[in-house]
């Protein structure tokens, strides 16, 4: 968490004209928007539009933020970090202060989202997560601080967008920030080097805090206790794999995380197919039953009995190659 010395030199009031000292531009802060361990960040004014502006008496931090964010540009068709607009320095009060402008990303977090909306929309999310994350960790960063709260959702069309940069870090270093819960090191499963896999976890992580909103302290802690958070939700079976691979720091990059959820997505989809294909077989059979009408004559009586023991072998033979055939697809899940 940020000193408190820290957060005072930099705690200003709405209202508040922040000019920066080289580029003399002037933002208005509006409200404050959250505070790490190395600043503040606020939502202020720009003329006519809405930025975020980040301010910290760290001139280090600062700049390697911003580095992350020059980085972040150069990843085409990526939409990991937000938009750096201006860096400069605020001669205030208390002395110098460093700060920077991105663009202010609109929307709910992760976790928001998903509960405004349907748990269904948590693979769909993190597989978007998953192709960013590969375009960053291929040029060398790892985003270290990765939790639902950094992650947020804009419209109309859902996208997932990270902010927050002040935990990215080089491959090879020593992660700058992390949530406990997210951190491999907190449940005795890795280091706190910043790798790839470093991020995978985080993202097994985030996997079943959807599942878990309040979160869970660790116990026995490692791979146990996560493994058997997972069985106690049924809707997080279906994921195991996936998750204890992400756990264990099985996935060498994302995009082999990413293909094994599009995969799993993809058969449930097909089984779900099954089952409804199942379903209307069943109902279409019924309706051809019901339909039928009252024999007026015995030989009337016997046809009619013919055809609805007919009608009940189908039926028969419909649900067993019905479960046979999720059967199949449950075992490849």
């Amino acid at each position: 968490m940020m000193n408190h010395s820290l957060k005072n030199r930099c705690k200003v009031r709405p209202g508040t004209v922040i000019k920066g000292k080289w580029h003399l531009n002037q933002y208005t802060i509006l409200k404050e928007l959250g505070y790490g361990a190395n600043g503040i960040v606020y939502l202020a004014k720009y003329k006519n539009a809405q930025v975020a502006l980040k301010m910290s008496d760290n001139g280090m931090s600062i700049t390697s933020e911003v580095n992350v964010l020059k980085s972040f540009a150069k990843v085409q068709g990526s939409a990991l970090g937000p938009s750096l607009l201006d860096v400069d320095d605020w001669m205030s009060n208390q002395g110098q202060i460093s700060f920077y402008i991105m663009e202010y990303i609109q929307g709910p977090d992760f976790l928001t989202f998903i509960g405004q909306r349907d748990k269904s929309w948590m693979p769909i999310l993190v597989l978007q997560l998953l192709n960013d994350l590969n375009k960053l960790h291929e040029n060398g960063w790892v985003f270290g601080d990765l939790k639902p709260e950094n992650l947020i959702v804009t419209g109309p069309t859902p996208r997932i967008r990270c902010i927050d940069v002040g935990g990215t870090t080089l491959s090879g270093r020593a992660i700058k920030e992390f949530t406990e819960f997210y951190d491999r090191g907190y449940w005795g499963l890795g280091t706190r080097k910043a790798d790839p896999a470093y991020d995978l976890f985080a993202v097994g992580m985030i996997i079943i805090n959807t599942f878990y909103p309040k979160r869970f302290n660790r116990s026995t802690g490692g791979i146990t206790q996560l493994r058997e958070a997972i069985r106690k939700e049924k809707d997080l079976i279906p994921f195991e794999k996936v998750i204890v691979k992400s756990l264990q720091g099985q996935y060498v990059n994302a995009l082999q995380m990413r293909a094994d959820i599009l995969s799993m997505t993809k058969v449930k989809n097909n089984t779900e197919s099954v089952q409804t294909q199942v379903q209307r077989t069943q109902k279409s059979v019924q309706k051809v039953v019901q339909q039928g009408t009252q024999p007026k004559t015995r030989q009337g009586y016997r046809k009619k009995k013919k055809k609805s023991r007919w009608i009940e072998t189908m039926v028969i033979a419909t649900a067993i190659a019905s479960f046979y055939i999720l059967y199949i697809f449950q075992k490849l899940l």
